[in-house]
């Protein structure tokens, strides 16, 4: 009877009572089913141990609409053989941008154009889009060119391929890492 009792209470104190506490346990419950059920649970499923990104910066971004972004980025494209047309039938054709959710699973065939995430230097993981395949080579989007270490990209260092995007989604890890950043408690 006594448990019961508690589990009754405990239940009253999530889910009815506002106070900062509640609140707290609350924030500390959703991180906890966050990233110790559902994340694993999406990375089981999905294949890998990156299911889901948070976008940290906008080198995927296109400016303006396409015809403007292509204009600015076609040389490079012309000098490795993708021509406009091709590029317009990539997934996320129209880039995406810093603060997106990126939902990704471990693809064993990748191919010109897919957006993958990689092992780059030093250890940061890296959302780009492949513009060579054998050995596989990415840029991204906004950037002029590819960097160093995307130039020769094996199959170890591929996390995953993006499938599906949530805008804006990210800005709330984005947001959490901000604040633990500023408090001293991460590097960012």
């Amino acid at each position: 009877m006594k448990i019961k009792h508690a589990l009754k209470k405990t239940w009253n104190f999530i889910w009815n009572e506002d106070s900062v506490a509640s609140w707290l346990v609350n924030v500390i419950l959703a991180f906890v089913l966050v990233k110790f059920i559902i994340y694993p649970g999406l990375g089981l499923l999905l294949g890998t141990h990156y299911p889901v990104v948070a976008v940290v910066s906008g080198s995927m971004e296109h400016d303006g609409n396409f015809e403007n972004w292509w204009q600015s980025h076609k040389e490079f494209y012309d000098k490795i053989g993708i021509n406009k047309e091709e590029f317009t039938n990539y997934p996320f054709s129209n880039g995406f941008n810093k603060g997106d959710l990126m939902i990704l699973y471990k693809a064993t065939t990748l191919h010109k154009g897919d957006v993958i995430v990689f092992q780059g230097e030093p250890q940061d993981p890296i959302i780009h889009r492949i513009v060579k395949t054998h050995p596989y080579q990415t840029k991204g989007d906004h950037n002029t060119d590819s960097r160093r270490d995307e130039t020769a990209i094996t199959q170890e260092r591929i996390l995953g391929k993006a499938i599906f995007r949530i805008p804006y989604l990210g800005w709330f890890k984005l947001g959490f890492v901000y604040l633990l950043s500023w408090l001293g408690l991460m590097k960012f």
